[in-house]
C-alpha cells in the first residue's frame, strides 16, 4: 500500500504556490517555466 499512498494527489504540493511562496520569501526567484514531455515509470 505505500505505493500507493505515494501517488496520492493529495501528497503532492502545488508546485506554482510553492514557487510563489518561495519567490516572496525572497529564498530564490522565478526564471523559467518548464513542461514535461515525458513521464517514464519504472
Amino acid at each position: 500500500m505505500r505505493g500507493a499512498a505515494e501517488e496520492a494527489p493529495g501528497a503532492y504540493k502545488d508546485v506554482d504556490q510553492v514557487a510563489e511562496v518561495t519567490e516572496q520569501a525572497g529564498l530564490a526567484r522565478k526564471i523559467e517555466f518548464l513542461r514535461a514531455k515525458v513521464c517514464i515509470k519504472g
